[in-house]
């Protein structure tokens, strides 16, 4: 690293340089050794010609969006090392398919080629390490390169660019709240950094779409669980249950990247205890409590214990099947609505004005999924300036939803189509006339033991669905280096779940497709281009930090103040925005992609690991055991058997047990394979 280093404290670098190719790029860097005194200016169209004529023999992009271009030359008196980085990348055909952004010029004089296969190899190394290829691309100046450079030989030094097989936090300590204890010192050294790191453009973007993108499936599955619970627990308990778990556990947890929110599961087991409340014939509320109590103690008990350790033994089988089971209820509860309001087009008033209305809801719905699509796209067009783009990736949905609503209105105050607005009460208060506090004592003292029973299921399902949660947050495709934190923060979510319960709120747990898009809407996103140019979006850098969380979940709980104006949302608008929350949360999941290739000409399989080795067969047997699983799972949530439904937490467990069986169908090669937690190494191309 020695010469790179000296290169850099030299001010060998030129950032930002525009050239839309690789034959502009050389020309430009190199007149600019010329101008800056690194070359002799008789040599310049010779180094250039050497250097385009040893491109087109060995192509010197090795991957990891960087390029060694080298050429030695009589008349070179000693080395010289440039660093180049264009403002935009251009495809020189890397072996891992990113398109190169960073150019290191090698010149020397003849004879001296040996002398960079060390620097050659370092460069290599130093570009496989995601966290400086970020720290490189955000660079202002060489100053800047140095100290990501000195980073980065600090993270090597140290280990920490070799992750574990199995993370650390997962680890069994034996010890009373021994994994507590340790995810708090893990953390607790990035803690200030978390809000430093909030103040960035980037956590604006994300902060505001995850915003409307929290608040509609708060409202949503409000009014969801009002239907189930006959108005019990509705929008307006969901919405301060969100903003008050969202605000604690930002500041108090260890993976704050994680939102809390209400989720289907959660809500079918609450729409299931109401149903059971009604056939014995006692009150829901203080029943409700009770569960959220016990469910709570149990919870903290379970952190205490490491209980947490045993998600070392779930895999990405389980997570994929689970983060597949919640995009499929957001896409499917966007149509579903969408649905209705087709159906119900003779249940009263004029039909002209409903089918007007149906008509209108499909395309706000349709455009408001189509217009977050294509912004959130936006940063691989060509078009407008980089920054521009970013800007419109990141407010992409927000500025979807805005746009959409702006439609609506006028559609509304124009046009005079009725059109189902998101209901919101006039001023803050329960949804039924009744006290905040729950009274414990009227349930009957049977019923209190009793709910210990429902605390066990409630227990299982919010235990996975946290745990699962924080395993695919924590996933090594995003690159996350602050810590896990599994013990500290299922603890923090019974302290929650308690407090909820005590005021007749509904329980929250780690929302999947919501935690996902937070994580993406802060990452950092490299294109790769595959066979066939198909192009694919992979994360090198996420800004981890408490900022977006705390201010998405202060804006949810400002929102209650502002209720009037919220009814100027049209629902159709949130169900393309719950649609678009779907469809990109399949992105990645593996899964997903494993299925497509059943649609897929075999000759024109893109060249993943598994499918290099594993037959094809056995291939679509293996997603076809997930298929299985999945439906089960969706078949156990839609039951109307009350007995049926509330097994759905054991159903998601049972996951476990059918992954380890499947070891006597598959080979440990082939699962190695098919149920990797990552990408292995020869994946990433590299010279390293």
């Amino acid at each position: 690293m020695k010469l790179i280093s000296e290169a850099l404290q030299q001010g060998h670098v030129a950032l930002d340089l525009e050239a839309s190719n690789f034959p502009t790029a050389v020309r430009l860097t190199v007149k600019r050794m010329v101008d800056d005194g690194l070359l002799p200016d008789s040599l310049e169209s010779a180094v250039v010609e050497n250097l385009l004529e040893h491109e087109q023999v060995y192509p010197t992009a090795i991957g990891h969006a960087v390029a060694v271009p080298h050429a030695y030359l009589d008349g070179l008196d000693g080395q010289v090392i440039q660093l180049v980085r264009l403002v935009e990348p251009i495809n020189l055909g890397a072996p891992d398919g990113v398109p190169t952004q960073f150019l290191f010029f090698l010149l020397g004089p003849t004879g001296a080629a040996s002398r960079h296969i060390d620097s050659v190899a370092n460069i290599a190394r130093l570009f496989s390490d995601e966290e400086f290829r970020y720290e490189a691309g955000e660079a202002a100046s060489a100053d800047d390169l140095l100290v990501a450079l000195q980073r980065s030989i600090g993270r090597t030094e140290t280990g920490e660019m070799v992750r574990p097989a199995i993370s650390e936090s997962l680890a069994y300590t034996g010890k009373l709240a021994g994994g507590i204890v340790l995810d708090i010192k893990r953390r607790w050294p990035h803690y200030l950094d978390d809000f430093r790191e909030g103040f960035h453009p980037k956590c604006l973007g994300s902060t505001m779409f995850l915003f409307f993108a929290c608040l509609a499936p708060a409202v949503t599955f409000g009014g969801l669980m009002a239907v189930e619970t006959n108005n019990q627990i509705g929008a307006v308990e969901m919405i301060l249950a969100s903003a008050i778990c969202g605000i604690i556990y930002a500041v108090f947890s260890g993976t704050p990247l994680i939102i809390l929110g209400g989720t289907g599961p959660l809500l079918i087991f609450t729409a299931v205890l109401y149903r059971l409340c009604l056939d014995y014939e006692i009150e829901f509320l203080p029943t409700y409590a009770w569960v959220g109590l016990w469910s709570a103690a149990l919870l903290v008990l379970l952190a205490v214990t490491d209980a947490s350790s045993l998600m070392r033994f779930f895999t990405r089988f389980t997570d994929e099947i689970f983060a597949a089971l919640i995009s499929l209820i957001f896409i499917y509860e966007a149509v579903d609505k969408l649905g209705r309001v087709f159906v119900d087009l003779d249940s009263g008033g004029n039909a002209s004005e409903n089918l007007a209305a149906a008509l209108l809801s499909l395309v706000l719905a349709l455009g408001t999924f189509y217009v977050a699509m294509s912004l959130s796209r936006f940063r691989r067009s060509s078009f407008l300036l980089p920054k521009v783009r970013e800007f419109l990736a990141d407010f992409g949905p927000a500025i979807a939803m805005i746009m959409m609503t702006m439609v609506a209105m006028v559609a509304v105050n124009v046009h005079s189509v009725p059109l189902d607005a998101l209901k919101a009460p006039d001023e803050f208060g329960p949804t039924t006339d009744r006290s905040w506090s729950i009274d414990l004592l009227a349930t009957p003292m049977w019923a209190r033991f009793a709910a210990l029973g429902p605390a066990l299921l409630v227990t299982v399902l919010v235990y996975l669905d946290q745990n699962i949660t924080a395993r695919i947050v924590n996933s090594p495709d995003h690159h996350l280096h602050k810590g896990d934190s599994y013990h500290l923060d299922l603890g923090l979510v019974g302290v929650l779940m308690a407090i909820c319960s005590l005021i007749g709120l509904p329980w929250l747990v780690a929302a999947t497709v919501r935690s996902l898009n937070h994580v993406r809407s802060l990452a950092t996103l490299e294109t790769v281009v595959g066979p066939g140019n198909e192009t694919r979006s992979q994360v090198i850098h996420v800004r981890e930090n408490r900022v977006t969380g705390l201010m998405i979940h202060l804006l949810l709980g400002l929102s209650l103040f502002l209720l009037p104006l919220l009814s100027n949302i049209p629902m159709a608008v949130l169900y393309g925005l719950f649609l678009f929350m779907g469809v990109v949360s399949i992105g990645g999941n593996q899964f997903f992609e494993r299925l497509s290739l059943w649609l897929k000409d075999p000759k024109l399989y893109p060249s993943m690991h598994y499918i290099r080795r594993v037959e094809r067969k056995r291939i679509h047997l293996f997603t076809l055991l997930q298929l299985s699983c999945l439906v089960v799972l969706w078949i156990v949530k839609v039951s109307k058997i009350s007995a049926i439904a509330i097994m759905f937490p054991v159903v998601i467990a049972l996951m476990v047990p059918a992954r380890l069986l499947s070891a006597r169908f598959f080979t440990a090669e082939e699962l190695a394979a098919l149920d990797a937690e990552e990408e292995p190494e020869e994946e990433e191309t590299h010279w390293a």
